[in-house]
């Protein structure tokens, strides 16, 4: 059985980014908003919402319960204050909380007192995204089916 902290970030999110894409649909305002206060410019990449949804679920799983305020400092980055110093920004608390209310509506997604947990129905997900992703690693490198 293959579970979704064993496999690559980078495979996992992919994988689940497409699996999701088929189930959520991206709000209007997707196309013109910022990331964070730490950039100058939206995204370049046309599904980058997919992707971040994805990037939650499994962050979520991993640091559950958790909040909107601990996710936007991972999301963010150095705001760049011209000759001051850089200090840290967060990420958009808006993207954040229309994607994870995306996730409750489906049931991946649990919100109580302490914050957002995963449900058991996210967890068969990311792990199914993970099962799917370990067979594209078998077929890149051969001898990893012993660690997985």
């Amino acid at each position: 059985m293959v579970n979704f902290k064993d496999i690559p970030p980078e495979m996992l999110i992919r994988e689940l980014s497409n699996k999701l894409s088929k189930e959520i649909q991206e709000p209007k305002w997707v196309k013109e908003v910022k990331t964070g206060q730490h950039k100058e410019r939206g995204p370049n990449d046309a599904d980058w919402y997919y992707i971040r949804v994805a990037s939650l679920l499994r962050k979520v799983a991993v640091n559950s319960p958790i909040g909107i305020e601990k996710l936007a400092s991972e999301y963010g980055g150095k705001v760049d204050r011209g000759s001051k110093a850089h200090h840290a920004g967060k990420g958009s608390r808006k993207v954040l909380r229309t994607a994870l209310q995306d996730l409750e509506k489906m049931g991946y997604v649990l919100k109580n007192k302490k914050g957002r947990s995963v449900s058991s129905a996210g967890t068969k997900l990311l792990n199914a995204a993970a099962k799917t992703a370990s067979g594209a690693l078998k077929e890149k490198i051969p001898a990893i089916e012993k660690y997985i």
